[in-house]
Parts: structure tokens; sequence; C-alpha cells
């Protein structure tokens, strides 16, 4: 997924907390997922959503995408959030507990009639069974309402299953690797899951391997802390650059022209291995310049 953005992480901010919202302005997060859903309270989401209006109108943007989670669209919170997040220019509106591709169509058609930017995208939380199930039709939906990401939620899914998640999440496994595939399918990013445990910070490096091991883009957070380990682990290895510049180089060697395999370092290297040596080189580019203009503006 080459022309995808970068989204290492992506944290929670719960909208209602007004520390939290002036606190996201100095974070280092490839994206800022402001919840309007699970964090606020049935009593509170009119506060919570007028405060993220008046947050999100007032804060000059940073680098990390400004994604509002909406509740529910057939709800009028939903409608009241869909219809803010529009008005603010949200660069996304994530859709909670999307279950198949009508979900989408229905939000768009929503942002349609409320003249949304043409930039504006939506993302789908896939925390449901059936979500899962429909994951290679949310991912593949043609045209602008394509997802610009999703994100299975763990804690939804294990509940709805009544699964016993143990550490290495192999209980999890046949929940993700449908959303991860459809995601692979379509070249629509997936973001793992939370991590609940944020003092854990071995267990969380160790979910992050594991989640780019298994094709996540990145993560999605629920502590500021966990920012800069996904930013770390979520981005190529110098040895991994080093690998694929040594395996562009041999193929730009004029000796190779025109060969589909050739030996490199005592082993055989196909094509497709430079296609993948190029995807991940610019993937380590996109992660450069981001951190380098985090280090330009210090929080």
């Amino acid at each position: 997924m080459p022309d995808a953005p970068l989204l290492r992480s992506a944290l929670f901010v719960p909208a209602g907390n007004a520390r939290a919202l002036a606190r996201a302005a100095t974070l280092k997060a490839d994206a800022l997922l402001f919840d309007l859903e699970d964090s606020a309270a049935p009593g509170e989401k009119e506060a919570a959503r007028e405060r993220l209006r008046d947050h999100l109108g007032g804060t000059p943007r940073g680098r990390a995408l400004r994604v509002v989670r909406i509740n529910p669209l057939h709800t009028r919170e939903g409608t009241e959030d869909l219809l803010m997040a529009r008005a603010v220019r949200a660069d996304a509106v994530l859709l909670p507990k999307v279950s198949g591709p009508q979900d989408l169509e229905d939000a768009g058609e929503a942002l349609v009639q409320a003249d949304a930017p043409e930039t504006m995208r939506l993302w789908a939380m896939i925390e449901t069974p059936q979500g899962v199930l429909a994951s290679a039709a949310i991912a593949g939906i043609p045209g602008r309402w394509r997802p610009g990401a999703l994100a299975p939620g763990p804690n939804d899914l294990a509940l709805s299953a009544d699964l016993l998640v143990a550490p290495g999440r192999a209980e999890l496994m046949p929940f993700l690797g449908p959303v991860i595939l459809a995601g692979a399918a379509y070249s629509v990013p997936v973001l793992d899951g939370v991590f609940n445990d944020f003092k854990d910070e071995a267990g969380f490096r160790a979910e992050c391997a594991q989640g780019r091991a298994m094709g996540f883009a990145g993560k999605t957070l629920i502590h500021p802390s966990q920012i800069e380990p996904a930013n770390q682990l979520f981005r190529p290895s110098e040895a991994e650059v080093a690998q694929a510049e040594a395996i562009r180089a041999a193929f730009a060697d004029p000796v190779h022209a025109g060969r589909g395999v050739i030996r490199l370092d005592g082993r055989m290297v196909e094509r497709l291995h430079l296609a993948r040596a190029e995807r991940l080189l610019a993937r380590a580019a996109l992660a450069r310049e981001a951190d380098q203009s985090d280090q330009e503006f210090p929080s």
C-alpha cells in the first residue's frame, strides 16, 4: 500500500476531557482519534461534542490526522456528531461497530448531503463477528467511500465471542485474520487494536512487533506514553532499510539488466523482492520525514 498514509500510532482522545484535548495538540501521533462514543457517558455526549467542536475549530492543524469517532449513525447523537465533524473539516470520521458496507454507504450519503469536503474519508471499526465476516465487502466498497482504514476492536470482539484472551492473542487470531486479509486485498490499511495495560511497556512492545509482522499498518492507542514505541516499532528498522537498499542497488546494476532473478549475499532474490523493497523504502522515507518534522517542532 505505497499510497497509504502513515498510521503507526493512532491515539484515542476522549472528547469530553478538556485536559486531554489540550494535550493532544502537542503529541506526536500519526493520527488522533477524538472519541465521542465510548468515552462520553449518555448524559455527557452533547457537551463533549461541543467541546470538541471548539477545540478542532480553534486549534491549528498539526501533522496528525484528525479523526472523529462518532456514535452510531442511526442515533441522534451519531447524526449530530457527523455534522460536527463535517463542519470542522475533520480528515475522517471513524464509524463504530460497522457490520457491513451499508453502514459506510449511509454515512457517505449523509456526508454528501452535508456537502463534506472531497478530502474527507470514512474509517471503520470492526467490533462484531458480523463485521469480521463482512470485512472484505466493507474494504471493497468502490469509489470515494472505500474506508481509509479498518480498525478491529479486540475488547468488543472478545466480549462478543466470550473469549479469554491470553498474552500472544492466539484466541483472537480467527477474528483479526479476515480483517487483515480484507485490507491487503483492497489496499486499505488496518490498525491493530488497543493494548489495555499502558504500564506494561514490554507487553506493549511485544504486541506491536507481532502486529507489524502480521501486516498491521500501526496500532490504536489508549495513552500518550504508547506513541513513541508505536512510532518506532511500526517503522522499518535500519537493518531492513539497508537490506532493501542493497536489493534495489543490485537490480539497478547493469550486470543484472533484464533479469528476473539474481543472487545476492548467497540467496536468490526475485523482482517481487524488489517491489517489496521499494515499498519498504517508501514507508521508511515517510516515517523519517514525520519524525524529522516532530523534532523541528518539539512539544
